[in-house]
């Protein structure tokens, strides 16, 4: 068994370890705020990201049930259109669309 020093050192790396890791960030951030790529990025990739998820689950769900493509459809045009008259809110168009399409699948 280990001696006490010794895993109080173990416990000592680790956590200096844990707070560089998440102090890092938050020190590199200040840089990175005028950074037009980051401006960029901070903009398109929750897009990518919602769309990523959507091919994936469409593929799976379509895959999975061909009877239900069309509601699927429905429910990312459903969602779409929340989203754009939403004032853009994410979780609400996709709670609103994923409702939708739960109840498509269900009632018909």
């Amino acid at each position: 068994m280990p001696s006490a020093a010794y895993l109080a050192a173990v416990l000592a790396i680790a956590c200096g370890i844990t707070f560089a890791l998440r102090a890092v960030p938050f020190a590199v951030l200040r840089t990175l705020r005028t950074s037009a790529i980051v401006r960029r990025l901070a903009l398109w990739m929750p897009v990518g990201i919602l769309g990523i998820l959507a091919v994936t689950s469409l593929r799976g769900a379509i895959a999975a049930e061909p009877h239900t493509t069309l509601y699927a459809l429905l429910a990312v045009a459903v969602t779409a259109g929340v989203h754009l008259l939403s004032g853009r809110r994410t979780i609400l168009s996709v709670g609103i669309g994923t409702t939708v399409y739960v109840l498509l699948v269900n009632l018909l």
